[in-house]
């Protein structure tokens, strides 16, 4: 694999990383059907938390996926919460997004974080993908959720 850089996200990337994250999130395995400007507000929306990290992968000029996330303090230590990775689907499989979850482990570490949170599918392939880096299913928290109607 040729040489790559992760560094911290930048705001002037914006555009790049909806890109990223339309085409990501488009596909396999979650079929969302993302177009680039929602996905930049959601991206901006992320990048504008006051405890936002976000790390891009690189090779060469071109950025070809990145981590982003937020933290928030418990009672018992701040915890970091991915809230997306996202790699273009040709450079999926390259093994990317395991650098960037390393790179990213590995900074909140040095944070002092006291532990890391996401939400993933429950089935299919990522479950085991997160636990080859530690992570498990909660059993004593659950995800919920609720639609709204509207009046209109």
């Amino acid at each position: 694999m040729q040489d790559y850089v992760i560094a911290p996200c930048q705001k002037v990337h914006l555009k790049e990383y909806a890109r990223i994250y339309a085409a990501a999130f488009s596909g396999e395995p979650w079929h969302d059907a993302w177009e680039p400007e929602a996905a930049e507000v959601h991206i901006c929306e992320m990048m504008e938390s006051v405890r936002a990290y976000g790390l891009e992968y690189r090779f060469g000029e071109e950025i070809v996926g990145f981590l982003l996330g937020s933290s928030m303090l418990f009672h018992y230590g701040r915890v970091f919460e991915i809230n997306d990775i996202a790699v273009l689907p040709q450079y999926q499989g390259q093994g990317i997004g395991s650098r960037l979850l390393e790179a990213c482990i590995s900074d909140m570490k040095q944070r002092g974080m006291a532990g890391i949170h996401l939400i993933t599918q429950a089935e299919g392939s990522l479950p085991a993908f997160y636990r080859k880096y530690g992570f498990k299913r909660e059993t004593q928290v659950m995800l919920m959720g609720m639609e709204l109607e509207t009046d209109e």
